[in-house]
């Protein structure tokens, strides 16, 4: 299997020009840990996760050293630490040093991406562009999904996968940022999250009544969102 056999395709991402406000609500609202930053063309150029937001004076949250290891830090350092602690600017505190993979890549080299660099995701870059990103719970999905019939996916199973998405795509109900479709052997296995029991239901049908599809397991888990008061 590939990274793209497996990855979630409709990716939440944040703009570098955005402020951290802006990418808390993000993570909030799809419930999700990491964000890719791109730019004005779309290009990936940073990742910000929650981490990288949690140390901040706005919530009383920041990171006060001892009097003795400020005096002993170079000054240049603690510069770079006081931009990354109260920047209001995505572009000041995203990481810029990403580590991507192509489409193409097997899925045992984006596990030991994930493993070597103690990271939960991995974006799938294209000419450039996200295209995707695969983080571990994907690994999980399909590993599951062969272990009922170890094979190789087929050409079919994956313009079977191609055809899932895109008519998932077409309705304006499905919420697919939090939802990943496996297909091995004409059968879709759903992953992820829903708001409801209701588009939970909608998304089942939806794949049953998709030309090719034998079969559908349906691993998905009902989480409403909070609602605002």
């Amino acid at each position: 299997m590939q990274a793209a056999d497996v990855m979630t395709r409709d990716v939440i991402t944040v703009a570098s020009t955005a402020c951290v406000q802006d990418a808390a609500r993000l993570l909030l609202d799809h419930r999700i840990s990491g964000l890719p930053v791109v730019d004005e063309n779309g290009r990936l150029v940073g990742m910000v996760s929650e981490g990288d937001l949690i140390r901040r004076p706005e919530n009383h949250t920041e990171r006060r050293p001892s009097w003795w290891i400020e005096f002993l830090t170079p000054r240049e350092t603690l510069a770079r630490e006081f931009t990354y602690t109260h920047s209001r600017r995505i572009a000041d505190v995203m990481t810029r040093e990403v580590i991507t993979a192509a489409p193409d890549t097997p899925l045992s080299e984006i596990a030991e991406l994930l493993e070597k660099n103690r990271i939960k995701r991995v974006p799938i870059v294209e000419d450039g562009r996200i295209v995707g990103i695969v983080s571990r719970a994907n690994l999980l999905h399909g590993l599951v999904a062969l272990s009922k019939e170890p094979a190789a996916l087929s050409v079919a199973d994956k313009q079977l996968r191609e055809s899932v998405m895109a008519r998932l795509r077409a309705e304006p109900w499905a919420r697919l940022s939090l939802v990943n479709v496996v297909a091995h052997a004409g059968t879709i296995d759903l992953w992820g999250i829903v708001d409801s029991e209701a588009e939970r239901k909608a998304l089942r049908v939806a794949v049953e009544i998709t030309p090719g599809v034998k079969a559908v397991n349906d691993n998905l888990m009902v989480m409403p969102l909070p609602r605002a008061v």
